[in-house]
């Protein structure tokens, strides 16, 4: 299906597949580990169901779920970000997908509610990484020194807003305390499936900065591999749920 965008007045955009959509100041910008998510979600979906796109930053991972049809009736997108969340709604506007958006940390703007399918792309990297990195320019991270904060509230409070049958999607960045967010879910679910692993080298941005990773992974905070003379990290994405 050819996707028909309207006009684009923002200055800065952001393409995925066929999606064009606004990213604006203050609003995180996807990274690859958007694309190892959304292939990983599509692909474990068999049929739709209502979905919660949860850290929806410019909306990306929920219209895009729309566009393939696995999303059941209205979208459901939050984020901490205001900003974030005008942002969602003006792209989901531009490919008709209905949505229901709301400004809050984590689950609080969901108090009632309960959904078949959580995709959480909440920040996950350290702070000192975040600082460093080209990901969080003008966009706050307050995931902790190991990166796991934040991950590990939405996996501990996940159950709550999950159908008997749901599934929570996250992913895992190797700027953060691996074993710790797997620890977590592995006490909150009964089955946790690794469904996608993706490698990659590190940014030119941060080939400067290679002293600071390797104290923060020889402290255990991150986990990074120098090979050929490449400092490389990797993106896991996970499925959780329990019987």
């Amino acid at each position: 299906m050819e996707l028909k965008e309207k006009n684009i007045p923002k200055q800065l955009r952001y393409q995925f597949g066929e999606l064009v959509l606004d990213v604006q100041d203050g609003v995180f910008t996807p990274t690859g580990t958007t694309e190892v998510l959304f292939k990983a979600v599509q692909k474990y979906i068999k049929k739709p169901g209502k979905i919660l796109d949860l850290g929806c930053g410019c909306g990306v991972m929920g219209i895009a779920l729309h566009q393939i049809g696995v999303v059941r009736g209205l979208l459901y997108a939050s984020d901490l970000s205001e900003e974030s969340v005008a942002c969602t709604k003006k792209n989901a506007d531009r490919y008709n997908c209905p949505v229901v958006a709301k400004s809050g940390a984590l689950f609080d703007p969901w108090v009632e509610e309960k959904f078949d399918y959580i995709v959480d792309d909440v920040s996950g990297v350290s702070e000192e990484v975040a600082r460093i990195s080209p990901w969080f320019d003008g966009v706050p991270c307050e995931s902790g020194r190991d990166g796991s904060s934040l991950v590990v509230q939405v996996i501990k409070k996940a159950r709550a807003h999950l159908n008997s049958s749901g599934c929570l999607f996250f992913p895992i960045i190797s700027f953060s305390n691996v074993n710790n967010i797997l620890n977590a879910a592995h006490e909150n679910f009964s089955n946790v499936e690794l469904l996608a692993h993706e490698e990659w080298p590190l940014p030119k941005e941060m080939n400067q900065h290679v002293a600071i990773l390797r104290k923060l992974h020889e402290e255990g905070y991150i986990q990074i591999t120098e090979k050929f003379g490449m400092v490389l990290w990797f993106t896991d994405v996970y499925v959780a749920y329990n019987l």
